[in-house]
């Protein structure tokens, strides 16, 4: 799979958790129709955003290498986005949260390959590759607002998630799947938004990763920015919707200044938004960003930081404050005056230092769970890893000695020291004991039975993530979402009406086509009455070719079609409106 990647090196630095979500790109899958639809929404778009977009956006399509006619191919974005530092890689829909975020730490752009369908041509609530190419991409082309993105993934992907959100997450794909899938029966699609309803009004308190994901939804995807009168639009979401774009910039929706606040200003994914944010630039973008960051267990560690943990029952690390890092699966911390004086993991656990493990304290070393003391020992004001050589001696802290170890809490560590592990500083961060006895009052922590304990050294914890210390202590590659995106339907009706939109390209192209301009028409008038967008496509080649009558004929059928579907009146005038000065039907 890496071998079509090649273009960009980016990607081969990406850890291999990351690449089992990478797919790639079958450039083939994507239909005349398909083609149309990018063309149309990005005709549209160009015209319209070049009026209300950040100025960055235009320039950023040049840069980026997207084409207003054709479909991006993946490896030829990848070869102009290497120029600015970043890369892009396809993937099967919505991927988890923390998946997505750590994608961007690594400047990599998560690119949905598939396209929607014509019938969602303004709006998908599925990403796609309008949205995360035509969207995200031409925007990361300003380095103050890449850096941002970047930064964003690194701290975003150390959020610390609930068990909820993993549910809310798998409700949203199937939500966005079932309603992007043509033909899906109503009361599927009422039974999955149902779903996400109740979970969005159950979450219970906002996880970090809930509150993180707001901001990124207030930024990156529904962002503004500028002033509140004038604002410009640079979120992905409003770039890369035809609707949503013209919609947000209306009184019809509420303008606020962008702070801290919108961690707490959840979403629907399934409807336009109510109100969106404006920042001033994007450089206070990254100061809420920290400001956000300043809350979260990754810098603030402690009792609130392992409990986090413990609730998320996913994989998390703890840092001590001499360097040490414990992840594993957090089931028990023991608690005094507010402070964590024993954590407690079940299962594989990995001990690491400046996010690299340790040599022989790896998951099969730890496969059982680790356990250790935090804090000072009782009655001595110096903590173990700020005692010198000299203080370690006088406390019988030395190799080949027993000794009792009493923490404040009435944790005690009774047993014969091995050795002891020392960081970079020279301060001691693990010790391992032989006929070891740990409790806590009466409740018994470790054995001798058990063999060797190693305590970890450190007077507090520092800090509290997501995920591993060292992504490569576990075996990460587990992710098998519980939904599929789905094609479209294949049918001899479908195939023809393909046919037809690849005659038209062709002939636009100046290629070889099969039927004329006037017997395409004919065919799309009498075998395909309901299709709007290739007359739409007739109708701009009659106009540049001067073949008025045809024009006629189109423009007429167009009519109608405003008649007999006012759903999409709209579409078909916003079509005609690029390259019509006047629409009349006596052109």
């Amino acid at each position: 799979m890496e071998a079509h990647f090649e273009s960009n090196p980016l990607i081969d630095r990406l850890p291999k958790h990351l690449k089992q979500f990478i797919k790639p790109q079958d450039y083939n899958d994507y239909t005349p129709i398909n083609q149309a639809v990018w063309r149309y929404v990005m005709r549209k778009n160009v015209d319209y955003l070049s009026k209300v977009a950040h100025e960055s956006y235009l320039e950023g399509l040049k840069k980026t290498g997207l084409e207003v006619d054709s479909i991006p191919n993946m490896y030829g974005m990848n070869r102009i986005l290497k120029e600015i530092g970043w890369a892009a890689v396809a993937v099967d829909g919505f991927i988890p949260p923390n998946a997505f975020m750590e994608f961007q730490a690594y400047n990599v752009l998560v690119i949905a390959s598939d396209i929607r369908q014509l019938e969602h041509i303004e709006y998908t609530p599925a990403p796609d590759i309008i949205h995360e190419g035509a969207g995200h991409a031409p925007i990361i082309a300003n380095p103050e607002y890449a850096e941002y993105l970047r930064r964003f993934g690194e701290i975003g992907c150390k959020a610390i998630s609930s068990s909820r959100d993993y549910e809310m997450y798998e409700a949203i794909r199937l939500l966005s799947i079932l309603k992007e899938a043509e033909d899906t029966p109503e009361e599927e699609i009422k039974k999955a938004e149902d779903q996400v309803d109740f979970l969005q009004n159950n979450m219970g308190e906002l996880s970090e990763m809930s509150r993180i994901r707001n901001l990124h939804w207030w930024t990156v995807e529904y962002g503004l920015i500028g002033t509140i009168d004038n604002p410009k639009i640079y979120g992905a979401g409003l770039l890369s919707s035809i609707g949503e774009s013209a919609w947000c910039m209306t009184d019809n929706v509420t303008k606020i200044p962008y702070d801290i606040s919108a961690a707490d200003q959840s979403f629907d994914i399934t409807k336009p938004q109510p109100q969106l944010y404006v920042t001033p630039d994007f450089a206070h973008l990254s100061l809420v960003l920290e400001e956000f960051a300043n809350t979260m267990a990754l810098r603030t560690g402690g009792l609130s930081g392992i409990q986090k943990l413990i609730n998320s029952k996913a994989l998390g690390t703890i840092e001590l404050s001499t360097g040490i890092q414990i992840s594993g699966l957090f089931t028990n911390v023991i608690e005094h005056e507010g402070k964590p004086i024993y954590v407690q993991t079940t299962g594989k656990t990995a001990l690491s230092y400046r996010e690299k493990e340790l040599v022989g304290h790896g998951t099969q070393y730890h496969a059982e769970g680790f356990g250790s003391p935090i804090g000072k020992l009782k009655g001595i004001n110096l903590a173990i890893e700020d005692m010198s050589p000299r203080d370690l001696r006088a406390y019988d802290i030395y190799e080949a000695e027993k000794v009792t170890l009493e923490f404040e809490g009435n944790v005690t560590v009774t047993g014969e020291i091995i050795t002891g592990s020392r960081n970079l500083q020279g301060e001691i961060i693990i010790i391992s004991f032989k006929n070891c006895t740990v409790t806590h009052n009466d409740t018994i922590l470790f054995q001798p039975e058990w063999g060797i304990y190693d305590m970890a050294v450190g007077k507090k914890v520092i800090s509290a993530f997501s995920g591993p210390a060292d992504v490569n202590s576990f075996d990460m590659i587990n992710h098998v979402p519980s939904s599929h995106t789905i094609k479209a339907k294949k049918s001899a009706e479908r195939e023809e009406l393909e046919g037809l939109y690849l005659n038209i390209r062709n002939i636009r192209e100046g290629k070889t086509a099969v039927i004329s301009v006037e017997n395409t028409f004919d065919l799309v008038q009498s075998k395909h009455p309901k299709d709007w967008l290739l007359s739409l496509e007739i109708a701009e080649l009659c106009d540049k070719k001067g073949n008025t009558e045809l024009l006629h004929n189109v423009l007429i059928h167009l009519e109608k079609l405003k008649q007999s579907r006012p759903e999409i009146a709209h579409l078909i005038s916003g079509g005609l409106g690029l390259f019509l000065e006047k629409v009349s039907l006596q052109h």
